[in-house]
Formats: structure tokens, sequence, C-alpha cells
């Protein structure tokens, strides 16, 4: 087991992407603690995958020091908490897209500031494909990803020798698409699929392996990985 004996953070760890990591890590051997906003959520998914859970608002500078200090030092720590708010850039309200910044990246900083990663650990940040490709009506999302993307390299130079990096996903079929119609949510995950190169769209283990791979090759780091089915060449 690749991570036999090593201690992994998640935040966002109760769903998606996050709790599909914390899956794989965990068949990997590794101690898993999870963290997100949703204590009842967390608690439930802890217990069933074995793991400890604490409660953390990234968009809190207390709670997140908090978080860390109740975990020590750590092996691995990996970020996929985010509230993305968004819409048609001259409508969508500002207070709005202040919290897609607030959860998204300086969600990431908060957690890159306060977790202690023993050299040659690993920190892995989630951005999204809309960093390179944009959409209408999504330009703080595309805008936070970028920033996310460039934080990871500013901070593989800086917090050396642990290592930063970042993947950035395409379309995931992630519980986060829930809240659109279920017909709706059907046809756009379809017409995605027909549209890329793999044909279908990503599931949150396609993107747990590549966290996997950046935590377990000691050479990587300040390194981008879109895993998106071919998005940007379609």
């Amino acid at each position: 087991m690749m991570l036999a004996g090593k201690k992994v953070v998640v935040v966002g760890g109760s769903s998606g992407i996050g709790l599909a990591t914390a899956e794989l890590v965990k068949r990997e051997g590794a101690e898993v603690v999870i963290a997100s906003r949703n204590a009842d959520r967390l608690n439930a998914v802890a217990a069933n995958l074995g793991a400890r859970a604490i409660a953390a608002d990234v968009t809190s500078d207390e709670s997140v020091e908090n978080l860390f200090r109740a975990c020590g030092p750590v092996d691995h720590v990996v970020v996929t908490a985010a509230q993305l708010r968004s819409g048609p850039f001259k409508t969508v309200a500002m207070e709005d897209v202040r919290a897609t910044m607030e959860g998204k990246f300086w969600g990431a900083w908060r957690v890159a500031r306060s977790a202690e990663i023993r050299p040659g650990g690993s920190l892995t940040l989630v951005s999204g494909f809309l960093s390179i490709r944009p959409r209408p009506n999504s330009a703080i999302v595309g805008a936070a990803n970028g920033a996310i993307e460039s934080l990871a390299r500013s901070l593989a130079l800086e917090l050396a020798p642990v290592r930063v990096n970042a993947v950035s996903p395409g379309i995931i079929d992630t519980p986060i698409r829930a809240a659109m119609p279920e017909a709706a949510r059907r046809d756009m995950l379809a017409k995605t699929a027909a549209s890329l190169p793999v044909g279908r769209v990503g599931v949150g283990e396609d993107v747990a392996r590549q966290i996997l791979a950046f935590m377990t090759i000691g050479f990587a780091t300040g390194s981008i990985v879109y895993i998106d089915g071919g998005a940007l060449i379609s």
C-alpha cells in the first residue's frame, strides 16, 4: 500500500472529489482525516469510511487554524472544498462573487498557511478547466481557478521541500450538480459526454487517482494537470 503510515487530510472530504480521494487514500493504507462544514454529513461519511472527522469552515481563519492544530503534523493535504456562485458578469451579485473567491481561493490560502506538512509531503489544490477554457456566466469561477493554479506554482517554491500541485478537472458527475433538475442534469451530462474524445464525463475517482499520483510521485511539484476527458482539445 503506497500510503501506509501516512496521515492525509482532505478538506472537503465529505462528498464528491474529496470523498473519492479519501476513499482511495484509505485503501492505500493512509490514516485519513476529512473536514467540511456540514458536521452531520461529515460524521456519517467518516464513520462509514473509518476516518477521523473534524468540522471546519474554510472561510474562517480560526476554523482552519483549529483544524490543523487538532491534526498536528501531516504528510499530505488535499483541498477540494468550494462554494461556487456565478452568473452573468454584469448582473451577478458582488456578494456572490466575493463568496466564491472566499471559499475557493482564500479557503485554499488558509489551508496552505495553517497546515503543518512534513518535509517531502504534499499539498494538492483543485482548480477547474474554466481557468483556460472560459464559458459565459462563469467569469468568477474561471478567475478563482486561475488564481488557484498560480498559487500552487508559487507555493511550490515557497513551501519547499513540501511539494505543491494542482489538478484541474473538467465536467465531473458529482453531487455538486444535484441542485439541477434531474432531467436537465442528465441532458447536460449526456451532451458533454458526446462532445468529449473519451465519450463520457468524469467521476470523482478519475480526479482522485491524479491526486494520489501527486502524493506519491516525489518529483512532482509546481505542476498543473488537466483531467477533463479531452475538453481542452475538442
